[in-house]
């Protein structure tokens, strides 16, 4: 077992979709690294239909077998009694909850008006209500031992792809639940972040050329084992964000933010439509772009030309 380095002795994980591709990755990973680990998955098929405890028991039995710590797990995390029975395993079995990994995930390729509302649903039950009914249960634990780490998956998808309309909508989503998490997590030493996870596995859904890659068709450039360490630097004590998003995979690790630009200040009360588009590259000109930390610093920063006495708007 390695000790040396980012060890994760002592500390007990929960990976949700684990049973196969990036998320038996992470599971993998932090095993190796001295973490106790749930091995979370329902064991259906890529579109969410079915279920097979084996495929979660392989994972587990594969980690044990190399001199690990794990336990399968099958519970159905779109569920609220799923989310609870999951991490009550992790208690059970481990005594406690340091690392949440909210990886599970389905996908139904359509758009619209192909993608129903059963499409969006199905969508939204597992990677939005999934990570909501996993971190919910596990928020009190994390709280009372004043620590804890959570590492949700959002997708380079909400760019925008064809035929992608639900994943997409759902993967953004869990942009914002991050990102309120943050902010109620801080005083408590949780640390909530993203991670875009890139990677040929069966939920990539199609083959390069149809998605638009670039990139080489070498299996082992597109290995989920290449998504892993940056999941597992954003489940150590020692990750120095909370409510980031960051892309891994191929060999390289990038972060990816949400910004607003410097924008146009009008002078009067009364701006028209005129306005808008006479300074329209104004408006669009990221010079001088900012990351806010959360939307009370994006209120203060877009709200700072205003005089608190009622004058004139001041550009700043």
């Amino acid at each position: 077992m390695v000790v040396d380095g980012y060890s994760f002795e002592g500390r007990v994980a929960v990976v949700t979709g684990a049973g196969r591709g990036i998320g038996r990755s992470y599971a993998q990973l932090l095993a190796s690294r001295g973490a106790s680990v749930v091995v979370n998955d329902l064991g259906g098929s890529m579109g969410g239909v079915g279920e097979d405890a084996d495929v979660a028991s392989r994972v587990a039995a594969s980690i044990a077998g190399a001199g690990g710590a794990a336990v399968a797990d099958g519970s159905d995390v779109s569920t609220a009694e799923g989310g609870q029975s999951l991490i009550a395993t992790a208690v059970e079995q481990f005594g406690r909850i340091d690392i949440l990994i909210n990886n599970a995930g389905i996908i139904r390729w359509a758009g619209l008006p192909e993608a129903d509302m059963d499409n969006l649903a199905r969508h939204l039950a597992v990677h939005v209500t999934g990570s909501f009914n996993t971190t919910r249960a596990a928020w009190p634990h994390m709280v009372d031992q004043g620590y804890g780490r959570i590492v949700m998956t959002t997708s380079s998808g909400l760019f925008g792809l064809p035929a992608n309309l639900s994943y997409a909508a759902a993967k953004g989503a869990v942009i914002g639940l991050t990102r309120s998490l943050t902010t109620a997590g801080g005083a408590h030493g949780i640390k909530v972040n993203c991670i875009a996870p890139g990677a040929f596995t069966r939920m990539a859904g199609q083959p390069a050329a149809d998605t638009g890659s670039t990139g080489g068709s070498d299996p082992a450039q597109m290995s989920p084992d290449l998504v892993a360490p940056m999941v597992a630097f954003l489940a150590h004590e020692d990750c120095p964000v909370s409510g980031e998003i960051y892309a891994a995979g191929f060999g390289r690790f990038a972060r990816l933010f949400i910004a607003s630009t410097e924008g146009y200040v009008h002078p009067t009360a009364e701006p028209t439509i005129e306005d808008v588009a006479q300074h329209w590259a104004t408006i669009n000109d990221e010079t001088g772009y900012y990351v806010p930390a959360d939307l009370m610093a994006w209120s203060a920063a877009f709200m700072a030309h205003l005089d608190p006495d009622g004058g004139a708007p001041v550009a700043r």
